[in-house]
């Protein structure tokens, strides 16, 4: 491959010459210009991107660690960080986690090398000690509430929005209310959990654990759920579902079994998704596209922790 001093010698000027022509320097006369701009055709020559990129201390590159790559709920957080990415000039680099720790320490491990310019992590499995041991080697930003934290974050406040949520099924007159979560051991699902011990205790009410389902991503864990309550000998009235995916399906199901929505089993479901409007489903607005195009530009711009909170909206529709 030829270098710039090949390129130097076959225009007959100067390396810094032809450094000058490659960097678009307008003190070069035109002959020597001509000269160099002849040399690199007649020679094919390509510019070492890695060379460059290592000179302007920056790769263009933005990490992103999602556990899944197959869920709305992460797919259009990505589409936020795609539009953002192209309008200056980067590129995503995609780890999917599958919520294994040593992939996740992986892209960790490409922050600290100088493989990437920072890092978002969608949803991690990695505890936060973990993650600050990395924040000198480049921007991580979090898709949780880190305040206090030396990590930055974009996030909604689960316990604020939970609370709001359960009050409003209570002011529609119910007192049996469950919820179902992805993943118990995430921080964000521990927000909720308090959020939702500290509403039954405000309102004197009783706490069910057999109320709480847990590991419910998608469409066909809204079956399992409507299978559990008919089980149950006292069956909640509502439900807080945290992914309109999984409320699609209970509400499909709902319908096969003749139960009532929302008469026998009111539900709330979370993001917003196309299919929780196509279904009536009453939903907490969460605005994810957005939220992704700030969780990148918090990773390019701020050379500090920071930390954003996204506002959410009840959208509602037939299921309460």
């Amino acid at each position: 491959m030829t270098n710039i001093r090949e390129l130097a010698k076959m225009a007959g000027v100067s390396v810094s010459t032809v450094s000058r022509v490659l960097n678009s320097h307008p003190y070069v006369s035109e002959e020597k210009r001509n000269a160099v701009l002849a040399a690199i055709k007649d020679s094919n020559y390509q510019p070492n991107i890695n060379a460059i990129h290592l000179s302007m201390g920056k790769t263009f590159l933005v990490g992103v660690v999602v556990p899944f790559i197959d869920h709305p709920y992460f797919a259009l957080l990505m589409k936020g960080m795609a539009i953002e990415a192209l309008e200056n000039n980067y590129k995503l680099v995609l780890f999917q986690s599958n919520y294994e720790e040593a992939k996740e320490l992986e892209a960790l491990q490409m922050l600290k090398q100088k493989q990437i310019d920072s890092l978002i992590i969608c949803s991690r499995i990695c505890g936060l000690p973990t993650i600050e041991e990395f924040t000198p080697y480049g921007p991580i930003v979090l898709c949780e509430d880190t305040r206090g934290k030396n990590v930055s974050s974009t996030y909604v406040d689960h316990y604020k929005t939970f609370i709001f949520a359960l009050e409003y099924l209570y002011q529609k007159g119910h007192r049996k209310i469950g919820y179902s979560i992805g993943r118990k051991s995430g921080s964000n699902s521990k927000f909720r959990g308090m959020a939702f011990k500290d509403f039954l205790k405000d309102h004197h009410l009783p706490y069910n654990p057999s109320y709480i389902f847990e590991q419910c991503l998608n469409f066909e864990d809204g079956e399992q759920i409507i299978a559990r309550i008919k089980q149950m000998t006292n069956p909640p009235t509502a439900l807080l579902i945290t992914s309109d995916e999984v409320a699609a399906g209970i509400v499909t199901c709902a319908r096969q079994q003749n139960i009532s929505i929302p008469g026998d089993l009111a539900l709330i479901g979370f993001n917003n998704q196309p299919i929780a409007k196509m279904m009536n489903i009453t939903t907490i607005d969460i605005p994810l596209v957005e939220m992704g195009r700030k969780l990148f530009l918090q990773g390019i711009v701020d050379s500090e922790a920071s930390y954003q909170e996204i506002p959410v909206t009840l959208i509602e529709r037939k299921t309460v």
